[in-house]
């Protein structure tokens, strides 16, 4: 048996009847209730066994009050990212968001002022522009150049539009969702010269930071060049995607700078008083001690349903453009030249039967592109694929 077959033979999950948003509120998000679901990003897979044994310990307990961090969770961050990142991250960096997005927000609000300029590089993850937008700034973009099948950076036009804008915070996505890109080093110190120059904060969202591939290697922005950057950096990261724990509501801000923290500090001392989720932490610690090797099974199964998908795709309808897993487990696909009249919804969802994240969403211009989330079993995957081969033929 194959570490994949082994990987979801033991943690495969059914999540149909649990209340999952992915599989229990088709009917509601995409109007059919019957449609496989391969869509928003988290998997049919249960979390490490360290994470389970370490919340049932917990919960056991029977208590749930006020609770403060333990000094080994921080040993175990720390940990993590020095070992896997090469990122010395201190304690006193560290703040907490129930989420991502709600750290973006946080960022936003504390950072900017109204009908402040945000640089956003679309197709991306769309509550980037939805938090822009509903802040009441003003959203800007410098889109990604699309060159011989793969996303890269459009420096002259991020250039121009900090500057024609006079652009405050460049929100990085990194690795990048949905184009899959594992940014070089070249390509990070090059945007954050550009941001040096206009004096622009960035925060870099590096929740898939843990899913990257074959020789593609993640670069935290706190890495480069030894912390060149760090006076204009805010780092946004999570175990909700690495783990699957979106529901444990628990993110990381990462703020290296004294006088950028305290500006953050301020804005919380005023705002949003909270205290860190208590399971949100435990989880995390417990898959940071001991779940690296559940998170490799889990990289090779997101990898053989990519090459799953890419190799039958290139044989049967070499017409769809799958573009490469560098990072993430999410895939995006191009229908452009088999859609013909039919609009995406009309092929995807009317006729195979698929929920997906729709290109639209991420971005203007990529009406006939999907977003196709790996995080599930091969069957799954085999299945979407069947159903794209057999309705191009029809």
């Amino acid at each position: 048996m194959s570490r994949v077959e082994e990987f979801v033979n033991k943690y495969y999950v059914e999540r149909r009847n649990t209340n999952s948003l992915k599989w229990d509120a088709l009917e509601e998000r995409f109007g059919d209730k019957d449609l496989l679901a391969m869509w928003v990003a988290d998997m049919e897979f249960k979390t490490p066994d360290s994470i389970r044994e370490a919340l049932i310990e917990r919960i056991d307990h029977g208590v749930f009050g006020y609770t403060k961090l333990p000094e080994s969770y921080y040993d175990q961050y720390k940990k993590w990212h020095k070992q896997k990142y090469d990122i010395n991250v201190e304690k006193q960096w560290i703040r907490f968001a129930p989420g991502i997005v709600q750290a973006i927000l946080w960022v936003i609000h504390a950072y900017t002022k109204k009908d402040d300029s945000v640089i956003i590089m679309p197709p991306v993850y769309y509550p980037f522009a939805n938090s822009i937008r509903n802040s009441g700034r003003k959203l800007v973009e410098s889109p990604l150049l699309e060159e011989n099948g793969k996303f890269k950076i459009d420096f002259d036009t991020f250039e121009k539009e900090i500057r024609d804008n006079n652009v405050k915070l460049y929100i990085h996505c990194s690795p990048h969702n949905p184009v899959g890109r594992v940014w070089t080093l070249e390509e990070q110190k090059r945007v954050f010269e550009i941001c040096e120059k206009y004096d622009v904060l960035v925060l870099s969202d590096e929740i898939h930071q843990d899913f990257t591939y074959n020789n593609h290697k993640q670069i935290s922005a706190l890495a480069l060049e030894d912390g060149k950057y760090n006076h204009r950096l805010i780092v946004a990261n999570s175990g909700s995607k690495t783990f699957n724990l979106a529901s444990l509501v628990h993110a990381t801000i990462l703020i290296p700078d004294d006088a950028v923290r305290k500006v953050f500090d301020a804005y919380k001392k005023e705002n949003l008083e909270a205290e860190p989720s208590l399971l949100g932490q435990i989880a995390l610690e417990a898959g940071y001690r001991e779940g690296h090797e559940w998170l490799e099974g889990l990289k090779e199964t997101v990898l053989y349903n990519y090459n799953l998908l890419y190799d039958t795709l290139a044989e049967k309808v070499p017409e769809i453009k799958v573009y490469p897993l560098e990072g993430t487990y999410l895939v995006l696909v191009n229908l452009e030249k088999v859609l013909d009249v039919k609009t995406t919804k009309q092929f995807i969802q009317d006729e195979c039967g698929l929920a997906i994240d729709f290109g639209h969403w991420f971005g203007k211009g990529y009406n006939k592109y999907i977003r196709i989330n790996l995080a599930t079993s091969p069957e799954n995957v085999k299945e979407a694929i069947n159903r794209i081969i057999k309705n191009c033929n029809n």
